[in-house]
């Protein structure tokens, strides 16, 4: 048995069964050995943004990581904002990357780069292994750290002789940390807080905003006054009808400001301090109100369901109660084809189990709450801000979860970013459906012109926010990547259209003309 096969057995004893990929001549053993291994499923990528993509929205949902196979540095390099993007969710990944032979980079071949210097930014484990007898150890190390709360990037450099010497087996997991409780004085100061009569919000991230951590924060703020709110952005919300709703601070500064601007208390449970996404001119950047106190009561890294726990307790919050089901929207009967008759539609037809990857960027602010009351579902945000996610992570979820309808809202400027990941959704025959807002621009940057004081834009600055000279044909895009695609130009056509995708299994796409 080489280093590869060590390394493989080690992955697949140790919970990793997908590995996502796009190799190279380094990783050439590791590919082989993949035949040799039961258990392990491979899925190749054409570019490297879509394998870390797609290994983001599989940990999402499997709540487990899986691995990339990146080659050498400049294939970790064109992952990279995938990978910020799974560091910013807390995602759990084991990047694995090639590289050359321990006694082959003194010569700096063509290929030869600082792998380590590139992987620490996004990464928060890096190793090299050193030999074939101790890659196995250090695979079952790299889980051990992806898996330790809240969920780490965990990248493990493979030189090439340390897969295709002589290695020593499998090796097992080390023993995974278990989340710290929040401090008693972290819990007091935040019944301080409640019973102080002022306005407190509870700030809801990580494990908090999933469902069992609302249901305890309705239960305090039903007792207290106190209100609830998620991030702006958040690696994943379990929603839909029957769960207790939360909306997210809004992501235009000049709104998120404003939503929180009678708050004299902000409890932080599994979320960072609400600051603006980017800094401009005259604004703040911390976006509670100034004299107001921010509390953790439990950090990503803590135990939040137990945070909550104590502090329902503390205050005697009541026991949790039904909650109230809406009836589910009804489809609108007539109308333009815009973000408010398209949210209606999705509350109408997201069905029971589905996820949903939302990189809409402008078009889709308003579909959050549309959705509100729609079929349970699974909710997938894009958590790092930087764009390209949506398909590769719709492409990770279907992996995961193969009897779910993934559906990806898509940005047509950010879809470019990694369209090649439609490839892969054919190739594996994936159940996603994916719906792009064509409005032939980088829409954001239009409106971001004025909120940075960048006034009386001229032609060139316009042209670089245009998608239209010439106009992206997205159905093509879709057919020659082995897809099936529509363009809809009015409401029933999208509704038909929608409607079809949903009943019929395997990729489709549909354009959405705005």
């Amino acid at each position: 048995m080489n280093g590869a096969e060590s390394l493989v057995r080690t992955l697949v004893d140790g919970g990793v069964e997908v590995c996502f990929t796009n190799p190279g001549t380094s990783e050439m053993h590791f590919v082989a050995a993949l035949d040799r291994v039961e258990g392990m499923r491979c899925v190749l990528f054409l570019f490297e943004g879509g394998a870390t993509g797609a290994a983001d929205g599989y940990a999402r949902m499997a709540d487990k990581p899986a691995s990339t196979l990146l080659h050498l540095g400049p294939g970790l390099a064109n992952g990279l904002a995938n990978l910020h993007n799974a560091k910013k969710a807390r995602t759990p990944v084991v990047n694995i990357v090639g590289e050359h032979a321990t006694y082959h980079r003194e010569y700096n071949a063509p290929l030869t780069s600082d792998i380590e210097g590139l992987a620490r930014p996004m990464s928060s484990w890096v190793r090299t292994g050193m030999s074939a007898g101790e890659i196995g150890p250090d695979g079952a190390a790299a889980i051990a750290a992806a898996r330790t709360a809240p969920g780490q990037v965990a990248t493990l450099i493979l030189p090439a002789n340390t897969a295709w010497d002589p290695g020593t087996g499998p090796a097992p997991v080390p023993a995974i940390p278990e989340r710290a409780r929040a401090s008693d004085e972290a819990v007091a100061a935040a019944v301080e807080a409640l019973r102080s009569g002022e306005p407190v919000l509870l700030h809801l991230g990580d494990r908090a905003v999933r469902n069992e951590g609302r249901v305890l924060a309705d239960r305090i703020a039903r007792k207290t006054g106190a209100q609830i709110m998620a991030m702006t952005s958040n690696s994943r919300i379990d929603r839909g009808a029957g769960t207790v709703p939360v909306e997210r601070l809004p992501y235009p500064i000049d709104q998120g400001i404003a939503a929180l601007k009678d708050f004299r208390h902000v409890i932080l449970i599994g979320a960072t301090p609400p600051v603006g996404f980017f800094a401009y001119p005259g604004k703040p950047s911390l976006l509670a109100p100034e004299g107001s106190t921010t509390i953790t009561l439990a950090t990503p890294e803590e135990d939040q369901i137990d945070a909550l726990e104590r502090l329902a307790e503390a205050v005697a919050a009541p026991p949790a109660g039904p909650v109230s089901v809406a009836p589910r929207p009804k489809l609108p009967t007539g109308g333009p084809l815009d973000q408010d008759t398209i949210g209606q539609v999705l509350g109408a037809l997201i069905p029971e189990g589905a996820v949903i990857c939302d990189e809409s960027i402008t078009t889709g602010r308003n579909f959050f709450a549309l959705t509100r009351d729609a079929a349970p579902h699974t909710w997938l945000q894009l958590s790092g801000g930087s764009i390209g996610l949506g398909i590769p992570m719709a492409t990770g979820a279907a992996v995961a979860c193969p009897d779910s309808k993934v559906i990806n809202l898509q940005a047509d400027g950010s879809g470019l970013y990694t369209v090649q990941a439609l490839w892969t959704q054919a190739r594996e025959h994936l159940d996603v459906v994916t719906l792009v807002w064509s409005n032939r621009s980088y829409a954001i940057l239009r409106a971001e012109l004025a909120n940075v004081g960048a006034l009386n834009p001229g032609p060139k600055a316009l042209s670089m926010l245009s998608l239209d000279e010439p106009a992206v044909d997205w159905v093509s895009l879709a057919k020659g990547f082995g897809v099936e695609g529509v363009r809809v130009e009015t409401l029933p056509d999208f509704i038909a259209a929608f409607q079809h995708a949903l009943a019929t299994k395997g990729p489709h796409l549909i354009e959405v003309a705005l």
